[in-house]
């Protein structure tokens, strides 16, 4: 099991795994980074559906940053995401950091969706 791929999938499943015994009807921050961009969800597992949804592709945001690689780009989807979610009616969810550190981009976008007025 050492292919890096293989143990990404453990981190991200035994991660989903404790998320589900945490969250008590409350949706999860799904994040998702690539080499270019960065994207968050709030998703409610229950109905199968997203609620809220961010990302350094949205038209204002893509014309604002510079690259949608950093943690500039980070905190505005953050902080995107929290408005959007807040509008649908979310104020308390899980951070689902996926199979990455908590670390560089994922803590950025996460401390500006607190900021934004998510709590978890």
């Amino acid at each position: 099991m050492s292919d890096n791929k293989q143990l990404q999938q453990r981190r991200r499943l035994r991660l989903r795994f404790q998320l589900r015994r945490k969250a008590v009807d409350r949706p999860r921050l799904s994040v998702f980074r690539s080499g270019k961009h960065i994207y968050a969800q709030v998703i409610d597992d229950g109905a199968g559906r997203t609620l809220a949804a961010a990302s350094s592709l949205d038209r204002a945001l893509r014309e604002a940053l510079k690259t949608g690689a950093d943690k500039d780009a980070a905190t505005a989807v953050g902080k995107l995401v929290a408005e959007r979610a807040l509008a649908a009616g979310v104020s308390a969810v899980v951070f689902d950091r996926g199979s990455y550190l908590y670390h560089g981009r994922v803590k950025a976008l996460a401390e500006a969706a607190r900021e934004g007025g998510l709590s978890f």
